[in-house]
């Protein structure tokens, strides 16, 4: 038992040595670099291509899936370059694979460098790679009680968005239980609500990537 635990350790502790790696690069072409996290069908790809449409921003994506390519087809019909990574069953992605991927995106042309990360609330949260922060998607038909059950992704993005907002007149999500339990767990990180086919709440989410941006870019 001993010895499964020490090559846990160790293999994360490698994968560490990647995202740092992965950090001070970025930080010299002064890329920022987002991890985008939540269910599958929250919205994320919806996300991206609404990023696409209206932001102004050059950007690419690392596209991380269990299996296909079709998120990444939607995003390349668009013009946005991106990379697919097919994990095969894995349940994150890894700071060494974020490395290898990278080699094949035009990184000195790009404002910004999104990680949609593999659908789950859970295992992407815990690794780290390479990212300035994390951003967790959430949508209305999951329902309102998810951040406190899974807190630490909550506890740990800098931006929190809040998708499928078109749907919450058919939905019963309390808003009010939800926006507490987010700032019980995140008391700085803001709360977008974003509708990713009407667009609205776009712009929010545009200016606080430009926002983000300006600041790496200063240093």
């Amino acid at each position: 038992m001993g010895k499964i635990v020490t090559l846990q350790q160790s293999i994360m502790a490698e994968d560490e040595k990647f995202a740092s790696s992965i950090r001070k690069a970025n930080q010299k072409r002064g890329l920022l670099m987002v991890n985008i996290i939540g269910s599958p069908g929250c919205g994320k790809t919806t996300l991206l291509e609404q990023t696409a449409k209206s932001s102004g921003l050059s950007f690419g994506v690392i596209e991380g899936d269990l299996a296909t390519n079709r998120d990444a087809e939607r995003l390349h019909a668009l013009g946005v370059p991106t990379v697919q990574v097919n994990t095969h069953g894995g349940c994150h992605l890894q700071a060494h694979v974020i490395e290898k991927a990278l080699e094949s995106l035009p990184l000195d042309g790009l404002d910004v460098l999104f990680i949609e990360n593999v659908g789950n609330l859970v295992c992407p949260a815990e690794f780290d790679l390479g990212e300035d922060f994390k951003a967790a998607v959430l949508s209305t038909p999951e329902g309102a009680d998810k951040p406190l059950k899974y807190p630490y992704l909550f506890r740990s993005s800098e931006v929190i968005l809040l998708t499928k907002t078109d749907l919450l007149p058919h939905l019963p999500f309390d808003m009010k239980m939800f926006e507490e339990d987010v700032r019980s767990l995140n008391q700085t990180a803001p709360v977008l609500r974003i509708d990713g086919i009407g667009g609205q709440g776009m712009s929010e989410w545009t200016d606080f990537l430009k926002g983000r941006i300006a600041e790496k870019r200063r240093g």
